[in-house]
């Protein structure tokens, strides 16, 4: 799924030759995300805004099956280098160990449907999960350290953004590791190699086929994703910039996640492109100190504001 702490100033995502936004910048963060209760939202049982469980969850969340470590080709364009909320990131770009400990968030039914960085569809009952550097797609254990509870999920998403997040995972992950009702938990999240994890593959009675050069493919999303809108002329004014791309579809995912983030403020997103990147705007403001105005009410929502863009 692509975390909101009020901030005053920061949300710049340039970089050059970024090849994915977010994601859960979200988080669910947006994507992102990014995608991770306030305090106020947690201590009313962790939902972020319209946020939280569908209308018709399965029936039984606790039967739904953890991920399947399997060998898959792994999508380039999510391993450039990028940037978001002026923190850089570098994904890696093969499998291999990781393990860290730190906070893992959720996302539900507010993401539900939308595209992740992958370019697959976000399903919240799909035993998934955003990281800001492991690659995409690999697998992941994710372990409560405050009950011992464990799932393993597929990384499908980049996210979230905010200090101290580590990880977002779906709904469903986040229920059977019992984070739910307090929006997050502390958890340590290390990588599965799925030649190293034939127990997970076993227990789920499928095989592992493991190809004879695994690695990285060119942009090719599972999904096919939906086309790429074309870029018009933006009008003059004042703008704030959230995100900079070299891929214009990454920019483009970047800003649907935003759109949904930030429904609230109903804000005038774009993509506008210069000098072979494709940067997400807000606006126009009429004026900078209303352009500013807007940054501060973002940063309520997303914890970090976007920059001041040039005026055109």
């Amino acid at each position: 799924m692509l975390a909101r702490r009020l901030a005053i100033l920061c949300c710049l995502a340039s970089l050059t030759g970024c090849g994915t936004f977010s994601g859960r910048t979200g988080t669910s963060d947006p994507q992102a995300t990014s995608r991770t209760p306030t305090d106020a939202a947690r201590s009313r049982g962790g939902y972020y805004l319209d946020d939280g469980p569908g209308q018709n969850p399965p029936a039984d969340l606790d039967a739904i099956a953890d991920a399947v470590p399997r060998w898959e080709p792994l999508n380039r364009g999510t391993a450039r280098p990028y940037s978001v909320m002026g923190r850089n990131y570098t994904p890696m770009t093969d499998l291999g160990a990781y393990r860290e400990r730190g906070t893992a968030t959720w996302y539900g039914r507010r993401y539900h449907g939308q595209r992740t960085a992958s370019g697959e569809v976000y399903d919240m009952y799909a035993m998934t999960g955003a990281h800001t550097t492991l690659p995409i797609p690999s697998y992941a254990r994710v372990t409560n350290l405050d009950n011992g509870r464990s799932v393993v999920v597929r990384i499908n998403d980049r996210g979230p953004f905010l200090n101290g997040r580590l990880i977002d995972v779906s709904y469903v992950a986040a229920h059977k590791l019992d984070i739910v009702r307090n929006g997050s938990g502390t958890v340590e999240v290390e990588a599965i190699l799925p030649h190293a994890d034939a127990t997970v593959a076993q227990a789920a009675g499928r095989a592992t086929p493991r190809p004879t050069t695994p690695g990285l493919v060119d942009d090719a999303p599972a999904a096919p994703p939906a086309g790429t809108a074309p870029l018009t002329a933006s009008p003059s004014g004042h703008y704030l910039q959230l995100g900079a791309f070299s891929v214009q579809e990454n920019a483009q995912r970047f800003m649907e996640r935003l759109q949904a983030q930030l429904a609230g403020l109903n804000p005038t997103l774009s993509v506008a492109s210069s000098d072979s990147m494709f940067r997400v705007h807000s606006g126009p403001y009429a004026s900078r100190a209303e352009a500013l105005e807007a940054a501060e009410r973002i940063a309520q929502v997303l914890g970090t504001a976007p920059i001041l863009a040039a005026p055109r």
